[in-house]
């Protein structure tokens, strides 16, 4: 990822660096303009919502954070005495591990990611995002099976956005030609411009049936404010 692409390595690394002057504005396929709160990205422990928290009290072992941003997640999980692995596509956001304080933090995205077996394999903040689409998804959970220890355990989030598609009457408007769950998104950040990205969130029964696929076993074991949820995926 080029510089005037890394869209969240540059804001992180400006908040951590006293540069902060501006928020990620968003824009999606689904729904009119938002921001990201760079704040936000370096919350702790205390102030991130309770799927989060959940997932994180029952990591185990050696431990892969996935996506892991700015740091927030592995860096608490340090501070536990795990032992844990943080990897990005972000190599901003990779600097700025480093600079917090994380032991192990590598620029690589998951499917070149090949090193080791884990007990955790942590996803969060919509952890399915990175699947892209559907017909992706797959691709990535038997990568994530690769690099599962033989009794560990895949946490991850997501979200239904069902409720996007209500009609005034009760039913559902959906898409035909592509599942609801597919969004596409590009970020700004001050005069920087990312390339648009797939970005998937999927329904809870359709993540179970397509990880029996893969000879994994999805279990729900939190449900958020707002049809969204976390999730353990094991070995069969």
């Amino acid at each position: 990822m080029s510089k005037d692409t890394d869209i969240f390595g540059m804001a992180i690394l400006d908040y951590l660096n006293g540069d902060y002057t501006e928020d990620i504005k968003v824009s999606s396929s689904i729904a009119d303009e938002d921001v990201i709160p760079i704040p936000y990205l370096f919350r702790t422990f205390e102030d991130m919502p309770a799927i989060e928290q959940k997932a994180l009290g029952i990591c185990q072992g050696k431990i892969l954070d996935v996506g892991c941003g700015a740091g927030g997640h592995a860096l608490y999980l340090q501070q536990q005495n795990h032992e844990v692995t943080a990897i990005d596509t972000s190599q901003g956001a990779i600097q700025a591990c480093n600079k917090r304080g994380l032991k192990n933090a590598i620029h690589i995205s998951l499917l070149n990611f090949k090193r080791g077996k884990y007990d955790t394999i942590l996803l969060l903040m919509n952890g399915t995002g990175i699947f892209g689409t559907l017909k992706d998804v797959v691709t990535y959970l038997e990568h994530l099976k690769s690099l599962l220890a033989l009794d560990g355990q895949i946490i991850i989030d997501s979200s239904d956005l069902i409720y996007m598609y209500e009609e005034e009457d009760g039913s559902y408007l959906v898409p035909s030609q592509y599942y609801y769950g597919e969004v596409n998104y590009t970020l700004r950040y001050k005069q920087y411009r990312s390339p648009s990205f797939d970005w998937l969130y999927i329904h809870f029964d359709l993540l179970r049936e397509v990880a029996a696929t893969c000879g994994l076993t999805a279990k729900k074991i939190l449900e958020g404010p707002h049809y969204d949820y976390l999730a353990v995926l094991t070995r069969q």
